[in-house]
């Protein structure tokens, strides 16, 4: 994925990333992936991390795996 598409995040809305991460709060995670599509999914948030210049948010579902969405393709994450 090109790094020159990546649009910055709200720093609100970081915090509200960042707070989930630290409350261990269970979510619902709704974003579109590579081919634009709608996934949804309920999550942990785990860590948010930078690579390549854009940001990501890594979470855990409830099936057990991981995954690494970068934050400007979430439509939604809130508390389930």
């Amino acid at each position: 994925m090109p790094t020159d598409d990546y649009k910055p995040i709200e720093c609100g809305l970081h915090s509200e990333y960042e707070l989930a991460i630290m409350h261990k709060t269970k979510c619902e995670l709704r974003w579109r992936d590579s081919e634009n599509i709608v996934q949804t999914c309920i999550t942990w948030p785990i860590d948010l991390v930078v690579s390549k210049k854009q940001e990501f948010l890594l979470v855990k579902t409830t099936q057990g795996n991981s995954m690494k969405i970068r934050l400007d393709k979430i439509e939604l994450l809130k508390p389930v």
